[in-house]
């Protein structure tokens, strides 16, 4: 018997309403008030998130993410600086004593991240996991020397043809673990690296030419674009293959909303959230 878990389409959202929603899931998961849970979501407007570790004034440029009309929120988990634009943006909340989530971070993530990696097969990509062997892959992951999601490497990777294809961040609080990421579907590298601050102009033309190298959207890899319903079908497919489980479609009650709206009222609409040093 598969295990059944929740699956949400909550469409596209305000980035406070998107991080109150992961919150309160993972809040009620941690309560036994629902079952481990997938969500996928899009972003109304546009958001720069950052990483619950960065700094705002030192990394950010706030002056294009506003000339730009991109909404902006500080995520619960770690990592680095992600536009979310032309992306399929997943989540999964489950609990670290679920009997095939491995006890460390970085095990739990590649079990996790089993369903991209099947999603990405589902629409025709060779996708594979990288996993840093060197001493000096290990200690960049340590040390990421830009501010840029996907141009700081992770464990198990999810890449194609070399390139980064999904980034993903990790957040473990209540006994549970909180994953969300990107797929990206296509991606404007120049709006990308334009939100971001450099020590000078060669940095940033360096970093971006790199970032070429080592990143790459589903779209510039296929024939046919993949429109936003079939990436969902095919993640949704590669989630329930990648983690043998079956997903039943779930609609929030309006008193879940509630909840919602009340986290993104207190905490992530709130600049000393966002913004705090």
């Amino acid at each position: 018997m598969k295990e059944t878990w929740r699956y949400i389409d909550s469409g596209d959202c305000s980035p406070a309403y998107n991080m109150a929603l992961d919150e309160a899931l993972l809040d009620w998961h941690s309560k036994g008030v629902i079952p481990p849970t997938i969500r996928f979501y899009g972003w109304n407007p546009a958001t720069l998130s950052i990483g619950y570790f960065q700094k705002v004034e030192k990394e950010i440029n706030m002056d294009k993410v506003k000339e730009y009309g991109l909404g902006f929120v500080r995520r619960p988990t770690g990592g680095r600086g992600v536009l979310h634009d032309k992306e399929l943006t997943y989540s999964v909340i489950v609990s670290e004593e679920h009997p095939e989530m491995p006890k460390t971070v970085t095990e739990a993530y590649r079990v996790i991240s089993e369903g991209i990696l099947e999603g990405f097969k589902d629409v025709g990509l060779d996708a594979y996991f990288s996993i840093p062997r060197t001493d000096e892959e290990k200690s960049a992951l340590k040390n990421p020397r830009s501010a840029v999601c996907f141009d700081a490497p992770s464990w198990y990777e999810l890449v194609v043809e070399g390139r980064k294809v999904a980034g993903s961040a990790q957040t473990r609080q209540k006994g549970v673990i909180l994953q969300h990421g990107s797929i990206i579907l296509d991606i404007d590298e120049d709006k990308l690296f334009d939100l971001f601050n450099y020590s000078s102009d060669r940095l940033r033309e360096r970093m971006q030419k790199n970032f070429k190298n080592k990143a790459v959207a589903i779209n510039a890899l296929r024939s046919e674009p993949l429109t936003m319903d079939e990436a969902k079908l095919a993640f949704k497919r590669g989630f329930e293959k990648g983690l043998n489980i079956e997903l039943e479609p779930y609609t929030l009650t309006d008193e879940e909303e509630e909840i919602v709206k009340q986290i993104a009222r207190d905490r992530y609409e709130r600049d000393d959230w966002n913004f705090r040093k």
